[in-house]
């Protein structure tokens, strides 16, 4: 009789164990959520990683940008720009550009370029900088997406915070696509 009654406090166990986990893996997937972004004004698209990053500027028929902030805008700040550009032009040359408009931020300091390879190919230019006396980094995508069309996926926020949600923001890259 005893183990027949150790028999029933096993299977008691393992159904509670297992219904556990599995309301653990709903409430995991229900933080985890992905969010696509897409709008009728703009012609790309891309996935959200989690539910922290808002939109805060939403495209229209006359400004086609986008911008999200990961809770405060210190910790991480997205926006994302059409370059139209000489047919052919080197990204490396456009980088160039961009970062002559980064030299001027306080405490600039200019970080190293990585290929990049998404739906769309290109490359990544990181720096750092401060602001309000904060050190700040940004990481910069650039993704070309024809001879003549280049994104540009900024991304700014603390040097901490950027450095922590990089995988957030390469798989936000990976997922930037042309409709």
């Amino acid at each position: 009789m005893k183990s027949t009654l150790k028999g029933k406090m096993t299977i008691r166990k393992k159904s509670i164990f297992c219904a556990a986990g599995v309301i653990a893996l709903l409430a995991l997937s229900a933080f985890g959520q992905e969010e696509t972004f897409t709008d009728a004004n703009v012609d790309y698209s891309f996935t959200v990683p989690e539910g922290k990053w808002k939109m805060t500027v939403k495209p229209s028929a006359t400004s086609p940008n986008v911008e999200y902030v990961n809770g405060d805008r210190t910790d991480g700040h997205l926006e994302v720009r059409k370059l139209a550009v000489a047919k052919d032009a080197l990204l490396s040359d456009i980088i160039q550009d961009e970062e002559q408009k980064q030299l001027f931020r306080p405490g600039y300091v200019a970080g190293k370029q990585e290929n990049f390879v998404g739906r769309l190919r290109g490359n990544v230019f990181n720096f750092e900088f401060v602001a309000a006396g904060r050190s700040m980094a940004g990481r910069f995508y650039f993704l070309r997406a024809n001879p003549t069309t280049v994104y540009l996926l900024r991304f700014t926020g603390q040097k901490d915070s950027i450095r922590s949600v990089r995988n957030q923001t390469d798989s936000i890259a990976r997922t930037f696509g042309v409709k």
